[in-house]
């Protein structure tokens, strides 16, 4: 599928906010904004930028974000992505980094963008974005780890509101479109077009403010550093990171490598990322085939055009000598855009590579194997073929993972006429709901198995609740209110009246936050 067009519309459309904000907010020139209640380094920042203002303006950003084409949603990558991300939160915990205002208030919470980019990013309110095209260019796990360590230490030190200057009458609205216009430009193709959509008053001086400063960035490598290796990554992540970017930073940038505009590499930070590997404890050697395969699933993901498909598929006839780990990563890249092109032959072939290549290392992987599995399982949906799905996802069908769990709920749709099958994904899938509500592709899988038990109602909410997690509070109330209409007529099966109440429970209090949610942005606005 081509998102170019789409990625286009929502750039035009997140610009046109900044635009707007931009002739309603009085002009200030970049200096005077950073000279302007700007909390010193070592302050709380809480004065000027509290933590509830923080999280908000961050949770009206992602809002955004998560309506945009480009927001991937990959239950398998985001696993892995939340597999790195979560002891590094937990070592932060342990090491005393997150205040416990901060830690209870901020979201933590990982995400991805579709592009090619090398990029990561710290929003407001504990939210970080990850480049697939980030993914891509890391060898090993210890390496994108330093990246999200990195990412992390900006919001446990509070960096994001240490840098922002938000004047008095400039409102949360203005600056979180400025932030995505600056987001959105940073995702264009060409530098100069880029740089040119962010020059300006406001715009150029947000631009500065999120682009650290070197004793933030230093802080940051210091504090993520030790962050990493109390988590168990191995300390020769972060310099490795440090050497490739260092490597690209001599290259012509032609837009590939936006981190480095707002993560400048000095000679300083490289020498003390490598001073730093003699102090750290050594670790246990893990296998990077998990790597690989996330490496490899990334590569394709993030440009799904055909014509990079099929670059991508090639890698079947590539005969050049290699690791073991480029082998994966190369098996799955041909799986993956295969499966996607629908090549099944070419498809198969490059999924039984991936597995022997896995299956034949000295050490075993069971989690690349269980990656290859998934995949596998993938097109194997993809085709039709649900019987061959089933065997190849049952080995781990017990676990309460998201990519099982919505994997099984795929093969319980595609199972005609097997309704307990259906109706026991369902159960499993609202259980999964109950404690992720914000899980959108839950939510519409889950509205689907419902509507195909004929349970109306519950298909409604569910599609509701998935709106509702995507932002889309009109989306959330006009299905709610639907349901409410059905309850009322009395007609039809699979009217369940307890669902009904909950239904105008759950109507009620989505009217009330949205209700509060104008009220706040009036406010700001005005």
């Amino acid at each position: 599928m081509n998102f170019s067009h789409p990625r286009l519309r929502v750039r035009q459309r997140l610009l046109g906010a900044l635009c707007a904000v931009s002739l309603c907010v009085p002009a200030a020139s970049p200096v005077a904004l950073a000279q302007n209640n700007l909390p010193a380094l070592g302050d709380t920042a809480s004065e000027d930028f509290g933590i509830g203002a923080e999280r908000k303006l961050g949770d009206q950003i992602m809002r955004e974000i998560r309506r945009d084409p480009d927001y991937s949603d990959d239950p398998v990558l985001l696993e892995y992505l939340q597999s790195i991300f979560r002891p590094l939160l937990a070592a932060a915990r342990q090491r005393g980094e997150i205040s416990a205002d901060i830690d209870q208030r901020f979201a933590w919470e990982p995400f991805l963008v579709r592009d090619r980019s090398v990029n990561a990013f710290a929003l407001p309110g504990g939210y970080i974005g990850v480049h697939l095209g980030l993914i891509a260019i890391t060898s090993t796990r210890d390496e994108l780890a330093s990246v999200l360590a990195h990412e992390m230490s900006h919001v446990t030190q509070r960096h994001i509101a240490r840098s922002m200057a938000i004047g008095k009458r400039q409102s949360l609205i203005g600056v979180a479109a400025l932030i995505l216009g600056v987001l959105a430009a940073s995702r264009s193709s060409h530098v100069d077009a880029a740089n040119a959509l962010i020059t300006g008053g406001q715009a150029a001086a947000i631009q500065g403010q999120l682009n650290f400063s070197r004793d933030m960035e230093r802080e940051a490598d210091r504090i993520g550093f030790g962050v990493m290796t109390s988590a168990g990554f191995a300390p020769s992540g972060m310099a490795a990171m440090f050497d490739k970017l260092d490597h690209a930073s001599h290259l012509n940038d032609s837009g590939g490598y936006p981190y480095l505009r707002s993560h400048p590499l000095t000679t300083e930070r490289i020498g003390e990322a490598r001073a730093r590997l003699g102090t750290a404890a050594p670790v246990a050697l893990v296998s990077v085939l998990e790597h690989s395969a996330a490496q490899g699933r990334a590569r394709v993901l993030m440009d799904t055009r055909v014509d990079s498909l099929r670059r991508w598929q090639a890698q079947d006839a590539d005969t050049t000598p290699g690791t073991v780990a480029d082998q994966l990563a190369a098996a799955v890249e041909s799986a993956l855009a295969s499966t996607l092109l629908r090549d099944w032959s070419r498809a198969d072939a490059a999924i039984a590579k991936a597995l022997a290549l896995v299956r034949g290392s000295p050490r075993g992987d069971a989690r690349a194997e269980r990656a290859v599995a998934l995949l596998a399982t993938q097109s194997m949906l993809d085709r039709g073929d649900v019987v061959r799905a089933e065997a190849l996802l049952q080995p781990y069908a017990s676990e309460p993972s998201r990519p099982i769990v919505l994997l099984s709920a795929r093969i319980a749709l595609a199972s005609a006429g097997d309704e307990g099958r259906a109706k026991r994904s369902a159960e499993e899938l609202q259980t999964w709901v109950s404690g992720h509500p914000n899980d959108a592709e839950a939510w519409t899988t889950l509205s689907q198995l419902w509507a195909r038990l004929g349970q109306r109602l519950r298909s409604l909410r569910a599609d509701a609740e998935a709106r509702l997690a995507l932002g889309d509070f009109t989306g959330a109330i006009d299905r709610l209110r639907a349901g409410q209409r059905l309850a009322r007529s009395g007609t039809g099966a699979g009217i369940d009246f307890i669902e009904a109440s909950v239904i105008d429970a759950r109507l009620r209090a989505i009217q009330a936050q949205f209700k509060q949610l104008m009220a706040e942005e009036r406010q700001q606005g005005g």
